[in-house]
């Protein structure tokens, strides 16, 4: 293959309509934008506009609650460390945190921190440090042997 033999799939691209060359092209006149009125004019953005009724999105009542102080935790199943140590790229001797899962390529970004969900099973003994935990989690890697650690939060100042 030759750079000057590549082409676009058959009908990959289209060719542009000319608008507005005369009644007998059959996209004449309106240019295919029906008859006069708002719409067939440019600059045009009515999307949820009703006429000057109240639109429907102001009819409606707000609801539901945006918690600003919820954490983001990035979110790790015992199931997903459990495969990382088995192809190698968690050490299951060491300490297993936010940047050794960071490194295994379990963890993207460190946002707020991360939690540990008790998907899956154990077989190795862990240590894991890690900003949230689920219960069944902490049971898994207590039966295995090994411990998972979750810092105490400050207590709320009254």
């Amino acid at each position: 293959m030759k750079l000057n033999e590549i082409a676009d799939k058959d009908g990959a691209t289209h060719s542009r309509k000319r608008l507005g060359r005369g009644i007998g092209s059959g996209s004449g006149k309106t240019g295919g934008r029906g008859v006069k009125g708002q719409k067939a004019r440019s600059g045009v953005a009515i999307n949820g506009f009703e006429g000057g009724q109240m639109p429907l999105y102001r009819r409606l009542p707000k609801r539901g609650f945006v918690n600003i102080f919820a954490k983001d935790f990035n979110i790790v199943s015992l199931d997903k460390i459990q495969k990382a140590i088995e192809a190698g790229k968690l050490d299951a001797k060491a300490t297993i945190d936010l940047a050794a899962m960071q490194a295994a390529g379990l963890v993207r970004r460190a946002r707020d921190g991360v939690r540990i969900l008790g998907d899956g099973e154990v077989s190795s003994k862990l240590t894991i440090v890690a900003d949230g935990a689920s219960r069944s989690a902490v049971e898994k890697v207590g039966k295995a042997g090994g411990t998972l650690t979750v810092p105490e939060k400050p207590a709320a100042e009254a």
